[in-house]
């Protein structure tokens, strides 16, 4: 037996590495042995103890039980922690000419149903009515024709259709739209409001023993597809909320930003079915083609 193949503190990382089998995926291999040694050498950074190893094995473990069909409490405590919006920003770090990413956070959890242009996707009557409209480019400024949006908020109280069940109506605030020759869409919904993330499980008693408070900037969830194009999950936040430069999840970037602008003409708002004034944001989006490399930010 070779002494240097037993596991030490100096060693430690090394010695798991190499128990990795000759015909492991090389990525596979890659991202576990970084993982490794980043782990380790965290553990002798701070010297955990015992305690504190059993404790974060328990928020762990808490998290996955928090988790049920219309809630991922993982994917949360990834958000408050800044590792959702680092890996997208990592992986859109060359797409300059396409419209900036984000964090797809914890609530789409339900299909969005199909909505035809213009619908009207507030279903329970709440809220300061808002007109939304957009165009679908590539980067070249091309219109693009059928692309599909799909679109998710909170109501005006702060709260997804997911988690006031037999309070909102079933799929309030969702819609799923395609665009029209012009790459143009349009829907009726709601000025969004600010939120804050669920906070009766772990990733709330982390917040609170962080002194951080819990609350998400106003804003539209956007994911938006089209044939020969990469995805792009990204929001549309209002400009103007209070807790733009403090988000809990770290998903605000400048160039998502919109003035939600106070619109006074009756005879528009009686065509839209909304009263007067209103208010009215315009969202262009543009896509990357699958084949497109983009530049460096």
């Amino acid at each position: 037996m070779n002494a240097s193949s037993l596991f030490s503190e100096g060693r430690s990382a090394e010695i798991v590495a190499e128990s990795f089998g000759a015909d492991t995926d090389p990525r596979l291999r890659k991202v576990l042995s970084a993982l490794v040694r980043h782990l380790h050498d965290f553990v002798k950074e701070v010297e955990l103890t015992n305690e504190e190893w059993e404790a974060a094995i328990a928020l762990l473990t808490e998290t996955g039980q928090a988790c049920t069909d219309v809630r991922q409490e993982f994917i949360l405590l990834s958000d408050v922690l800044g590792v959702s919006m680092l890996v997208e920003t990592v992986n859109n770090r060359s797409l300059e000419l396409a419209t900036e990413s984000t964090v797809l956070g914890p609530f789409h959890m339900v299909e969005s149903p199909p909505r035809k242009q213009g619908d009207l996707i507030a279903l329970d009557g709440k809220g300061e009515q808002c007109l939304v409209t957009g165009r679908v480019t590539d980067e070249a400024g091309t219109p693009l024709a059928n692309a599909e949006v799909d679109v998710w908020q909170a109501n005006a109280e702060g709260f997804y259709d997911v988690q006031q069940p037999g309070v909102q109506p079933d799929r309030n605030l969702r819609g799923l739209f395609t665009t029209d020759e012009n790459g143009e869409f349009w829907f009726r919904s709601i000025v969004p409001r600010f939120y804050p993330v669920p906070v009766d499980g772990p990733v709330g008693r982390l917040l609170e023993a962080t002194h951080r408070h819990p609350n998400r900037p106003a804003h539209v969830h956007f994911l938006v597809s089209a044939q020969g194009h990469r995805p792009l999950i990204t929001h549309l936040f209002v400009k103007d909320c209070p807790y733009i430069g403090s988000d809990v999840v770290f998903g605000v970037k400048e160039s998502l930003l919109r003035d939600f602008a106070r619109v006074d003409d009756p005879a528009r708002a009686a065509e839209l079915g909304f009263d007067n004034p209103y208010r009215a944001v315009h969202f262009d989006i543009t896509l990357l083609s699958a084949t497109g490399q983009g530049t460096d930010r």
